[in-house]
């Protein structure tokens, strides 16, 4: 089959034809701080499987670098900013909005910032929640907390018409909208909407997931601040697990469709023995199934830690077809379900068990972040800002091969990142667990599965409604 290929043409208002009010330099070895240009580019695909092949250098492989540029189009004193956070709370949510706020105040001289509480419902009059008039003195502390300064909501985003009526309202030339891809798609039909209108309006996401599960992207931001905050967890129940006779450590990570939290945390902790993640399917009976392999990790050790992603082994539960405001699949609860699998295991073969269990979810989300995310953050932020100053519209900001790019929404929505079952990021997982590759008893019926799991994540939220139905 071959390689699915993607525009990465970024979507402008028109020329730019203002100069920047950031001094820079457009000049290299003078040890100043350069302007980006528009015909500055990132390779997105950068593996070389085949050296008889030229590298393509054309739009489906060429993503625009980010950054300020020496001629914009909004004028800074004229110009009117909004910005909102939606869907659930991510470490760094209040870095992104401070950044955002501090460039267009500081950097650019914007003086008109609302902040539209709630999410998407901010927008709305039945709703009654006015926007907040926001400075950089406002938000200057707001990065040492966490959840959302401004509020945040599921759902909302398919009321595009009164969304882009109260934009029109209240002349915002440019809105800021940080989310995951469901928000982001609500971003881009609202700046189809704007587009429709005729009205100038840039719309610039910042796209949001903990679960790291955004295409192309190397992480999202709060990623590294979950992955820092499960290992402690990790840390505390390995602690319990082995303090105790044949004690058992669970922990329920967040990872609906993609396991890279719980294998990050399963990499960096080293002191997990399973990590369970909805790309890898695997049995709970049998010779091969997971009971079975947990006991002799216990016969052998005397104590055993298992990681597990929210959305791992929903093939084995009960599914609820229920659905959240976000149009989300509403899983069955994986870690409750290990947790009595277990005990009810253990009792049959009256072998004494001690088992803790932690879902340490909601404080990951709401924790301050680390270091690294801060200054990710910022710099996010700071990009969003450059963009949309210089009028780029229907994307997001990425960091792809360590550079900052614009990145078209359609492209960014296409698609769920995976983890790669055959990948050396799930093998270096497996050497740290020494788990086996699969707990399966029927290695044919596993793989179909591992097929099914991997095609499903990736498939286009279009195909994965109309699989519902």
């Amino acid at each position: 089959m071959s390689e699915e290929k993607f525009d990465f043409t970024i979507d402008n208002l028109g020329p730019c034809t203002i100069q920047s009010p950031i001094a820079l330099s457009r000049n290299h070895g003078d040890y100043t701080a350069n302007y980006v240009r528009d015909d500055s580019y990132v390779i997105n695909n950068i593996n070389v499987i085949d050296k008889s092949k030229p590298v393509v250098l054309d739009s489906s492989n060429l993503m625009e670098e980010a950054g300020p540029r020496e001629k914009i189009y909004f004028d800074p004193t004229h110009a009117k900013a909004g910005i909102c956070t939606c869907g659930g709370l991510c470490p760094g949510l209040n870095d992104v909005i401070r950044a955002i706020v501090r460039c267009l105040n500081t950097r650019y001289g914007v003086k008109t910032i609302k902040g539209y509480q709630f999410g998407f419902r901010g927008f709305f009059a039945d709703s009654g929640y006015e926007p907040i008039e926001l400075d950089r003195y406002l938000i200057d502390e707001i990065h040492k907390i966490g959840g959302t300064y401004l509020g945040t909501s599921r759902g909302g985003g398919t009321r595009v018409e009164e969304i882009v009526d109260c934009l029109e309202r209240d002349g915002i030339n440019m809105l800021f909208i940080i989310g995951g891809d469901g928000t982001q798609r609500g971003s881009y039909d609202i700046a189809c909407e704007v587009e429709k209108r005729g009205m100038k309006c840039a719309v610039v996401g910042v796209p949001k997931t903990v679960d790291n599960d955004l295409m192309f992207m190397d992480r999202s931001f709060g990623f590294e601040t979950a992955v820092q905050r499960a290992k402690e967890t990790v840390a505390a129940v390995h602690m319990e697990a082995a303090s105790q006779i044949n004690g058992i450590g669970l922990v329920k990570l967040m990872g609906r469709e993609a396991g890279f939290i719980a294998a990050a945390a399963a990499l960096s902790s080293h002191e997990t023995n399973f990590c369970l993640i909805p790309e890898v399917p695997f049995e709970m009976e049998g010779e091969n199934g997971f009971l079975a392999c947990l006991e002799r990790r216990l016969a052998k050790r005397g104590h055993a830690v298992i990681v597990v992603s929210e959305g791992a082994g929903q093939d084995l539960l009960n599914a609820t077809n229920a659905t959240d405001a976000s149009g989300n699949k509403k899983l069955a609860d994986i870690g409750v379900f290990l947790k009595s699998q277990i005990e009810k295991y253990f009792k049959e073969k009256n072998i004494e068990i001690n088992l803790k269990y932690i879902d340490p979810s909601y404080q990951v989300r709401a924790s301050v972040t680390t270091a690294s995310d801060s200054v990710y953050c910022e710099r996010l932020g700071n990009n969003a800002v450059h963009a949309a100053m210089a009028g780029k519209t229907k994307m997001v900001i990425g960091l792809v091969h360590d550079q900052f790019v614009h990145l078209p929404i359609k492209a960014v929505t296409a698609h769920r990142n995976a983890v790669d079952p055959e990948g050396n990021f799930w093998r270096d997982t497996l050497d740290a667990t020494g788990q086996p590759m699969l707990m399966v008893n029927d290695l044919e019926k596993a793989r179909e599965k591992m097929a099914a799991a991997v095609a499903g994540a990736k498939s286009k939220p279009s195909e994965q409604k109309a699989a519902k139905k």
